[in-house]
Formats: C-alpha cells, sequence, structure tokens
C-alpha cells in the first residue's frame, strides 16, 4: 500500500516560510504568490482532491483559512507556483477557489500580527470520493471544510511557520 503525502519544493515541513509567500496587505508586503505543492500515493477510489492552508495560531476564535481549492481533477498531482492567483486561471481545469478569510477567491498569504510568536501553517490534500464539493461558488471555507472532509478517503499535511 502507498502512503499519501505532500510536499512542496518551496517549502519544506517544519521550515520558515520564504517572504514570497507573504500577503501583500494587512501590514504584510510580500508577493503573495502561492508555492508549488506535489502529492503522490492518492488512495483506489479517489475522484478528486481539495487542498487546504489553515493557520490555526490567528487570533481570530476560529483560526484562518488562507487558501482553499477543490474539485481538483483526480489525474492532477500537482498546483503549480502561483496557481492561487486572483481569477483561477492558473488553476488546473474543472478546479475552483473558495473564498478564503481575506475575503479573496484566491491564495492569501501568511500574514501573522507583528510580534506574535510564528504562526503555524497547516498545508493539506484531501483525496474525495467524489467528483465535485457540492457547495456554491460564494460558499465560506468552513462550509467547504465540512463537505470536504465528509467525502474525505484520506489526506496528507505537511506544517511550517512564520513570523513577523
Amino acid at each position: 500500500m502507498t502512503t499519501f503525502t505532500l510536499s512542496s519544493p518551496d517549502i519544506a515541513p517544519g521550515s520558515t516560510i520564504a517572504q514570497v509567500f507573504e500577503f501583500d496587505g494587512f501590514g504584510c508586503g510580500g508577493a503573495n504568490q502561492s508555492p508549488v505543492l506535489r502529492w503522490h500515493g492518492a488512495p483506489e477510489g479517489t475522484q478528486s482532491f481539495a487542498v487546504n492552508v489553515y493557520d490555526p495560531d490567528a487570533p481570530t476564535g476560529s483560526g484562518f483559512w488562507h487558501w482553499y481549492v477543490i474539485d481538483l481533477p483526480p489525474t492532477v498531482a500537482e498546483l503549480a507556483a502561483d496557481a492561487g492567483a486572483k481569477g483561477g486561471a492558473r488553476l488546473p481545469a474543472g478546479a475552483r477557489h473558495i473564498r478564503n478569510d481575506y475575503g479573496h477567491y484566491a491564495w492569501g498569504g501568511v500574514c501573522p500580527p507583528p510580534g506574535d510568536k510564528p504562526h503555524r501553517y497547516i498545508f493539506t490534500v484531501h483525496a474525495l470520493s467524489v467528483p465535485r464539493i457540492d457547495v456554491p461558488d460564494d460558499a465560506p471555507a468552513a462550509l467547504a471544510g465540512f463537505m470536504v472532509n465528509a467525502h474525505t478517503l484520506a489526506k496528507a499535511s505537511f506544517t511550517a511557520t512564520y513570523g513577523r
């Protein structure tokens, strides 16, 4: 049996995230580019994938969703550099962004409050038992997460940190 894994040539597990992946706003001045993400070993029966990036340390009471992509075809095993650009043109055909907690349908880069301890950013890919997640285009990340978790066959994650 193959292990389901997620990796990035741009961000190693346990490493500090580079500034190019930092948000451009809210006092942050990064390039707001999403990293390359690659996965391998999805279980048999996978009909689609979802990818998300979550900060459990955000001072919101509920964490912060930086990126949520759903409806990635089962033939896709990578998101290219800056696939999270606004408008979705760099996403694989059929995939779509869910609104992140910045209110954008795109990658929302890391941007913890200045002086906070470095925040953890959890990058996750879900192998799903359905070809599409049945949520409206304006669904919040929490609703997408509910539906994704209800159809997850397997998931793979890694965590990296960022502080300023």
